[in-house]
């Protein structure tokens, strides 16, 4: 490995030093306590790596040569703009979490570290080329999240990551057995190579991509896949684990693990099947499987009154939602502009990782306090903590798609590639399921603003999680008001997959 291979890895070999670090210093630091936030600090090094690699890697001298060990990983704009996401993401889930690893106190350590091993591997599989790779750069990230959902150590946090392991590992044979197929009719496992014996296989035959033995792998992949991104009908682990998990796991599964999912499906299904004529046979898969995920996700959630069950089904929703720009880019009618479909995605998924971050900091502050997770619990919040209420409010306002929040600017962007691609009966069921996501998201700013508190006593939060909850409500205002520069970074990223 040289050393331009290492400086490519930087932001991935700069994050497992981090953990490893903070390991260490538990072993010699007595006020333990300032470790985690010594761990949040050290961020700035994986993402000043990230930030020099995405102003380096469009240059053409340094163009020449971005793939690293043996062409399994390529470091495109494409992989840096997720990674970005992942170490955003990290840092707000230290952030709130620094409060909240008081329940598992001789554990605090252990628990960040794991979660930035896990951020490694969510890096690693935005970057992967080769289906070898991809499936150990899921195992690096599924594995550590497993045993993060356990660490609450009572019966519904057992359940949960009980669940998680099990369904996991079912899902991952499901992935690796669709690998197989793959690679025994294209003889190879690297995408740009799989795509190219496709397109041969296909111009030979008259059966969809070559042989309905290949299109069974492709469809186990899909199935493994859907998992990840909790995608119905693979949805059944995400309520269960996202309500017994500690609420920042569950925040970090809710934005980051779903990132990572649809980073890596784009990657393997816009290059290892590129070729048009058969674009419209998975195109359609992604949109029955977003209108299923958008309906059973939304309605689903109208029963729930625990909020963090609520927000797992609202994650399955949005999941629908990100299906519909994946089956946009499915299609490949967009005309000229081929990245509209990627770019939306891309953008809808930073501002999903905002607005949800938003509302899991809030939904923490409070339940820290109260000790409760129950939708009723949070009556009359808006007197009790006005500054939370608003933020959480406004955040509900913004995964409903309502203007001038992120999440409005989102959806048109994902609908209009879907009206570009011809899926106009998808976005009609898009817009609907919009409407009837309302109906939850409203109810929680009901209980806060019209009913009457339980209690006099306010409720006060450190400042490391009011700096959460600031960043990530300016962020989904932000980019709601100003979108274009997160839309060209959004474009810049997908314009890296068919370079």
């Amino acid at each position: 490995m040289t050393t331009h291979d290492l400086y490519l890895l930087s932001p991935e070999l700069s994050m497992v030093g981090l953990a490893t670090v903070l390991l260490l210093l538990d072993l010699v630091m007595a006020r333990k306590s300032l470790i985690l936030g010594l761990g949040v600090a050290g961020l700035i090094v994986p993402l000043g790596f990230t930030v020099a690699l995405w102003f380096t890697v469009g240059d053409a001298a340094a163009a020449e040569n971005t793939g690293v060990l043996a062409g399994t990983l390529v470091v495109d704009k494409f992989a840096l703009f997720f990674k970005f996401l992942f170490i955003g993401a990290a840092a707000v889930v230290g952030l709130i979490s620094i409060d909240y690893v008081q329940r598992f106190e001789r554990f605090r350590t252990e628990f960040f570290a794991l979660a930035l091993y896990s951020t490694t591997g969510m890096m690693l599989m935005a970057a992967t080329v080769e289906l070898i790779t991809l499936y150990i750069s899921l195992e690096l990230s599924s594995l550590p999240l497993v045993a993060l959902a356990a660490f609450l150590r009572d019966g519904r946090s057992s359940e949960g990551a009980m669940k998680f392991l099990v369904l996991g590992g079912i899902s991952s044979a499901i992935l690796l057995y669709g690998m197989v197929y793959v690679f025994g009719f294209t003889g190879t496992t690297y995408l740009d190579e799989i795509a190219a014996r496709i397109g041969d296989l296909s111009a030979n035959s008259d059966q969809p991509f070559g042989s309905y033995a290949l299109l069974l792998g492709i469809a186990l992949i899909i199935a493994g896949f859907g998992f990840k991104i909790t995608a119905v009908p693979f949805q059944m682990w995400a309520p269960d684990v996202y309500e017994g998990s500690p609420t920042p796991v569950t925040a970090f599964l809710s934005v980051a693990s779903k990132a990572a999912g649809f980073a890596i499906i784009l990657r393997v299904f816009y290059v290892a099947f590129p070729v048009e004529t058969l674009s419209i046979e998975w195109s359609a898969v992604f949109a029955a499987l977003a209108a299923l995920s958008m309906t059973v996700g939304n309605l689903v959630a109208i029963a729930q009154s625990n909020i963090k069950r609520m927000l797992a089904y609202s994650t399955i929703a949005h999941g629908g939602y990100l299906l519909v720009g994946l089956a946009a880019v499915a299609s490949r009618t967009g005309g000229d502009d081929l990245d509209f479909g990627p770019s939306g995605v891309l953008f809808y998924l930073a501002g999903y990782v905002v607005m949800n971050m938003a509302a899991f900091s809030v939904v923490i502050a409070i339940s820290n306090r109260i000790n409760s997770d129950a939708i009723a619990d949070y009556a009359g919040m808006a007197k009790r903590a006005p500054y939370l209420a608003a933020a959480l409010a406004f955040a509900l306002l913004s995964l409903t798609g309502i203007p001038p929040t992120v999440g409005f600017i989102a959806k048109v962007y994902v609908f209009g590639a879907a009206v570009n691609a011809g899926l106009e009966w998808l976005v009609v069921v898009g817009v609907i399921n919009s409407v009837i996501s309302a109906y939850y998201y409203f109810g929680v700013i009901k209980v806060m603003y019209l009913s009457s508190p339980q209690s006099d006593e306010p409720i006060l939060s450190r400042f490391p999680i009011r700096l959460a909850i600031g960043v990530t409500t300016v962020g989904v205002l932000v980019f709601g008001v100003y979108p274009i520069v997160l839309l060209d970074v959004a474009k810049a990223a997908a314009q890296a997959l068919f370079s």
